[in-house]
């Protein structure tokens, strides 16, 4: 009855069980840890601190709205072949001064780091040149003068559109249809 006990055993961590059975955990706790890292070392791109502040700068946003739609606001932006170069024509009611210069942002819809702000200066005659930096995609835009007393908004995809007219249009919806992140300086 009395088994002989076996010597020649190896110790268990020469055995493949124990091993096999920590692989599991062990794969959890570095799956764990490489998220950690993910988390920590990337860009909440949607998320903004000053989302309070924000909040309160709507209603200057929809008064800037309107305004353009009150100075009957119109624009078309024209890309260059090399999508480097912009040319804005500007029209307005016949009574309304047309600003110096002009500013757009492009704002990509999810990674801040791809925006640009762009300056347009007058060549005369409501016509506006800049230069951008090539890009490809879509974008959201915002156009406003230079004492930001007015903005158009908008969505462009320069690859399927080369020219991108915009009208200012009451409520808070831009002017092609399209969904709009407003990210002020």
């Amino acid at each position: 009855m009395n088994r002989p006990i076996r010597t020649d055993t190896l110790p268990w961590y020469r055995q493949p069980w124990p091993w096999l059975l920590m692989l599991g955990p062990a794969l959890v706790i570095a799956a764990g840890i490489y998220t950690a890292y993910l988390a920590i070392v990337s860009d909440d791109g949607l998320v903004v601190d000053d989302y309070y502040k924000q909040g309160l700068e709507v209603r200057k946003r929809m008064v800037r709205d309107q305004r353009a739609v009150t100075l009957g606001i119109e624009v078309k932006l024209v890309i260059g072949e090399n999508r480097d170069r912009l040319r804005i024509f500007l029209r307005g009611h016949p009574d309304s001064a047309l600003p110096k210069t002009l500013v757009l942002l492009l704002t990509h819809p999810t990674k801040t780091g791809l925006d640009q702000r762009v300056v347009l200066l007058a060549e005369g005659s409501g016509v506006y040149h800049g230069q951008l930096k090539p890009f490809t995609g879509r974008r959201h835009l915002a156009l406003e003068d230079d004492e930001q007393e007015w903005r158009l908004l908008g969505d462009w995809e320069p690859n399927e559109q080369p020219e991108l007219h915009l009208l200012a249009r009451t409520g808070n919806a831009p002017a092609t249809g399209g969904v709009s992140i407003d990210r002020e300086r």
